[in-house]
């Protein structure tokens, strides 16, 4: 009878160890798939966040002529090094995707981009100054 209960804690000694590692394994794999999904970022640069905000405005009123305006800025930015390419490319993306009539579609990949930014590292924006206090 000892011989069986002895099995018996064994086998769910072994059983648990299984369960435990599968659940690490799932962890694991979870977040790598975290990591490679993350949203390409545009850097901390001032010039680069005020262009991204203003294409955003150039796509929901679908403004040619500041699309093209942001689309150059960018390029530049993408060129001199201010703007990661990943983030550039997505960018890219977005643009051709409103010049090719999907105003709206373009809008929510944009803002959806713009949402994922992480500001970390840049210079903060100033608080606004309101009507200075009376002595």
């Amino acid at each position: 009878m000892a011989t069986t209960e002895r099995a018996e804690g064994t086998s769910r000694n072994t059983i648990a160890v299984y369960v435990l590692l599968g659940l690490v394994a799932v962890a694991v794999l979870a977040a790598v798939i975290a990591y490679f999904n993350r949203p390409a970022q545009i850097g901390t640069s001032e010039e680069v966040f005020n262009t991204v905000d203003a294409l955003y405005t150039a796509v929901r009123n679908r403004d040619e002529k500041r699309l093209t305006e942001c689309e150059q800025r960018l390029t530049g930015y993408r060129d001199a090094g201010k703007l990661p390419t990943d983030a550039a490319d997505e960018l890219s993306s977005i643009i051709t995707k409103a010049r090719g009539g999907s105003w709206d579609s373009a809008a929510e990949r944009l803002y959806d981009f713009m949402r994922a930014q992480r500001r970390e590292g840049g210079t903060p924006h100033p608080p606004k100054q309101q009507g200075k206090a009376k002595k």
